[in-house]
């Protein structure tokens, strides 16, 4: 910890968190052939999540330049566009891409996120710096390198996250996706340890991003660039720590009064379950099959599976009852009127409507065409959530990590449905034999939905032998989804 006495201005030795995580993205080598494979599901499905975004102008109209005319040549590619960028505003549409229909990975602990949106910042900069080195006669990197860099991303993220609440607090959990950019693109740029630290020190002292925008009254857009956000910031750190060399903050957590404990996390230092390694990526949660705040996901499928009983007497329900976790009943139960698609991709109870109804769940079924269907707010009001504390005990579970929900729906008559639970979806860890070939064909799905037939032929058969794959210079990828 660092020295009580406000007024010494010896500069302590770097706080140890912070030097952890230098420690582990200098030093650390990764010789887990199960990360590797499941990095480059999670590359893919990414790239996916980012080429089914492309559908919808409000996220389209964020992804160019800052201010028209803003490009550089021999920059950065957004996958999708025409657009080359700075690698910081690269990072910032790259991550906005991926973030946009809440559809790529996710982590759950005490905090929360999605540790794939670090491909924003991992992408812009390793596209970057690849083109870089081919026009200087030097050795690009290649797509092993940025699921390297992705894997150690997906660790810091998630271990922070493991016993750190950090919308406890009020923060959003976004904040750990520049944290980790911040380190691993550091490296990527050719930093040392002391230049890790200093990008680190300068990330936690931006401190948070207020919750607001994911809850109620307040729920909007925001959501689904604030990843986006985060990546962009974690690349203007990185590049002020090793071309600048900017000065850093040894004590930028623990500083009496003035550090992130203090100021930000009520006194208390972090905490963690174990130390960096590969665990994340392993168990990492794959968003496969529906676009859907994860505490949901479950639910969805319950509902899905109760479709054929129900869609024919929706007028003969008389309520509904969803189980769900402490977390699920925290963010995403709501009432009332919903203002936007962003308010209904984290309400619980939408969620479960529309499969109900009309037996599917997509990006279009949060629109306010889809939302107009009165069917839907009639069954919302008839719904009861409330936490299932097995479902809570399970989810915080370090060898299970399940995120289960139950529905179970009543009649007028007095009959009712079984009671329908899932406990872990089909993106799991446990359901992986299951979820990959699904994976797969999301992601052909989403490529053909956006770019010419030839060019996600080329990307397909590019991503089918995994060596090649990851031998693969990434700018030749990134051209590949360059339209």
């Amino acid at each position: 910890m660092a020295h009580h006495d406000i007024r010494s201005a010896k500069r302590p030795d770097p706080d140890q968190p912070m030097r952890d995580i230098a420690d582990y993205v200098a030093d650390y080598r990764i010789d887990s052939a199960e990360a590797y494979e499941t990095a480059r599901y999670m590359l893919m499905d990414s790239l996916g999540c980012a080429m089914l975004a492309m559908k919808f102008p409000e996220c389209v109209k964020h992804l160019g330049p800052v201010v028209p005319g803003a490009t550089l040549a021999g920059g950065a590619r957004v996958p999708g566009t025409s657009h080359e960028l700075d690698p910081v505003q690269a990072a910032f549409a790259i991550g906005t891409q991926i973030r946009w229909l809440d559809f790529n990975d996710t982590w759950l602990a005490a905090e929360w996120g999605h540790p794939s949106d670090n491909l924003g910042a991992i992408l812009a900069v390793a596209d970057y710096l690849s083109r870089k080195a081919e026009r200087e006669g030097g050795t690009p990197l290649s797509v092993r390198d940025v699921l390297t860099a992705a894997i150690k991303a997906h660790e810091i993220q998630g271990c922070y996250a493991l016993q750190n609440s950090f919308n406890r607090v009020g923060m959003d959990h976004v904040i750990l996706v520049r944290l980790a950019s911040s380190a691993v693109t550091t490296h990527m740029l050719g930093g040392d340890k002391d230049a890790i630290v200093t990008a680190v020190s300068h990330s936690w002292i931006d401190n948070g991003a207020l919750r607001t925008y994911r809850h109620a009254p307040n729920t909007g857009p925001r959501k689904s660039w604030a990843a986006g956000d985060a990546c962009r910031r974690a690349v203007t750190h990185a590049l002020n720590a090793v071309d600048k060399g900017v000065v850093g903050y040894p004590s930028a957590l623990s500083a009496k009064t003035w550090g992130f404990y203090d100021v930000a996390f009520k006194g208390q230092p972090f905490r963690f379950e174990r130390p960096f390694g590969s665990y994340v990526m392993e168990n990492v949660l794959f968003k496969i099959s529906f676009p859907a705040e994860f505490h949901a996901q479950t639910a969805v499928e319950c509902a899905m599976k109760l479709h054929a009983q129900v869609a024919g007497r929706l007028d003969q329900i008389e309520r509904i009852v969803i189980e769900t976790q402490e977390a699920g009943c925290r963010i995403i139960d709501k009432t009332g009127p919903l203002a936007n698609y962003a308010d209904r991709d984290h309400c619980i109870q939408y969620m479960v409507a529309v499969p109900l109804i009309f037996g599917r769940l997509t990006a279009d079924d949060y629109s306010d065409a889809v939302a107009a269907d009165p069917r839907i707010d009639a069954l919302r009001q008839l719904m009861q959530v409330k936490e299932n504390p097995q479902f809570t005990k399970d989810y915080f579970d370090a060898e299970k990590r399940y995120i289960g929900n139950s529905v179970q729906v009543f009649f007028k008559d007095g009959s009712n449905t079984e009671k329908v639970s899932v406990d872990y979806p089909i993106g799991h860890r446990k359901r992986r034999g299951e979820g990959i070939p699904v994976l797969l064909k999301k992601f052909e799905g989403a490529l053909a939905g956006h770019l010419p037939g030839r060019r996600a032929d080329a990307i397909l058969a590019a991503c089918r032998d995994a060596a090649r794959f990851e031998a693969m210079p990434i700018h030749r990828l990134m051209d590949l989804f360059a339209l």
